[in-house]
């Protein structure tokens, strides 16, 4: 007998067509599961993704920005901290420098060939001596060759801190550049042909040394920016040109010497040394105001130096005359390295060390400028009384800063050398 199937009453021509292709696509485990068995895990499995798929809608929520506006970072209570320790490191460490050159004067201004106490030099200096003697070995006798201590050792300072900031090499100073060898070579040709062939005598004899000192420093300062510039001034060029003409300013002063006669010789070699014995009024006021222009100089360029120690492409896309403020910068170091060396002699490594140890102590990035000058000054100020006191015989301030300062030096090349290997 023929069975013959009938379509349920209500079923369209298109939901059997639909039947049918899925019949045809499904596969064989599929076809043999039952219509029940295949729908019961769509319920459960959306019941499980629910509260994920709200967890992840809240979480979009809370971190996206609101429209308009940015997402900021959350802040933290360790970026004040750090940023307010260094803040307080460096405002400290320029007053606990100006204490301690502060004490470091007075105690240099109380020892001498007579012993005074260090409270009737304070007492002293704030107007109120004990007595007439003690005012006058204060006043007009000790309180020059300190105030030349201090004075030339700022200048030094700031001077080297310039000179490394703009050449960006630790190893840079005056003192590299020739400057101070200039300026040596100058008041050594002044003493020895006064001495000599130039019977210079009375307010000319006075003014020549200081004169010819400084326009042989600035003469040698020009022929180093001259000789190393090549469309600028390239910071490893500009040392391998002062180290050439400083050797060259040296052999010249030596050969200036032989042409004096001895007595002529020896002051020049003490001189040479770096020495503020000797210094009265009227050598040390005239300096003071160039060492201050130099030095209110600096502080008004420290915006320029901060940008001038980024790489060049930096510096010359934030808009700055790089060649200019170069220039300017070591023009100023120029000035501030040759006043302080007419003053007290070409003092050695001062320039070199007081820029790094300032910045160990104030841990910048930068050779800070108030730092570096209260650095040189104790620098000095303790450096004389090193070489006067330690000693049976009275020696200059440039002994003691060479001892110092050569291992220093030493230091620094070889840490330069481990840097770049």
């Amino acid at each position: 007998m023929t069975s013959i199937e009938t379509t349920p009453t209500g079923t369209t021509p298109a939901v059997k067509a639909h039947d049918a292709a899925a019949s045809d696509t499904a596969t064989p485990d599929t076809a043999a599961t039952s219509p029940a068995a295949t729908s019961l895990p769509a319920p459960e499995t959306a019941a499980q993704d629910a509260p994920r798929t709200r967890a992840a809608a809240a979480a979009v929520m809370v971190t996206a920005p609101a429209p308009g506006r940015t997402q900021r970072r959350p802040r933290t209570a360790v970026v004040p901290r750090l940023a307010g320790a260094a803040w307080l490191r460096r405002l400290a460490v320029p007053l606990l420098l100006g204490l301690a050159c502060v004490l470091a004067a007075a105690w240099h201004i109380a020892v001498g060939g007579s012993e005074i106490p260090l409270r009737d030099v304070l007492a002293t200096l704030a107007g109120q001596a004990p007595d007439g003697r003690t005012e006058l070995a204060v006043t007009e006798f000790r309180a020059p060759r300190t105030l030349a201590a201090v004075v030339a050792g700022a200048g030094l300072g700031v001077a080297g801190a310039l000179t490394q900031t703009v050449a960006r090499n630790p190893l840079a100073s005056p003192d590299v550049l020739g400057i101070t060898q200039g300026a040596s070579f100058g008041a050594v040709a002044v003493l020895v042909l006064a001495g000599t062939a130039g019977g210079l005598s009375g307010i000319a004899a006075t003014l020549g040394l200081p004169i010819g000192a400084a326009l042989a420093g600035v003469l040698t300062a020009l022929a180093v920016f001259v000789l190393a510039w090549r469309s600028g001034l390239e910071s490893n060029r500009l040392i391998i040109v002062g180290l050439g003409l400083s050797g060259l300013a040296a052999a010249m002063t030596t050969w200036m010497l032989t042409l004096g006669d001895v007595t002529n010789a020896a002051q020049a070699l003490t001189w040479m040394t770096g020495t503020i014995n000797g210094r009265d009024w009227a050598q040390v006021l005239p300096i003071i105001p160039l060492v201050g222009a130099g030095f209110l100089a600096a502080l008004l360029s420290q915006r320029s130096l901060r940008v001038i120690a980024l790489h060049q492409d930096t510096a010359v896309a934030l808009g700055m005359r790089i060649n200019v403020t170069r220039v300017w910068l070591l023009g100023v170091a120029t000035l501030l390295a040759v006043a302080a060396t007419v003053l007290a002699g070409p003092v050695a490594f001062v320039a070199l060390a007081s820029p790094q140890i300032a910045k160990l102590m104030t841990r910048s990035t930068l050779p800070p400028i108030v730092s570096s000058a209260l650095v040189g000054a104790l620098f000095i100020l303790l450096a004389d009384l090193a070489a006067a006191r330690l000693f049976a015989v009275a020696l200059p301030a440039g002994v003691a800063t060479a001892v110092v300062g050569a291992p220093y030096l030493i230091y620094l090349v070889v840490r330069q050398q481990r840097q770049t290997t």
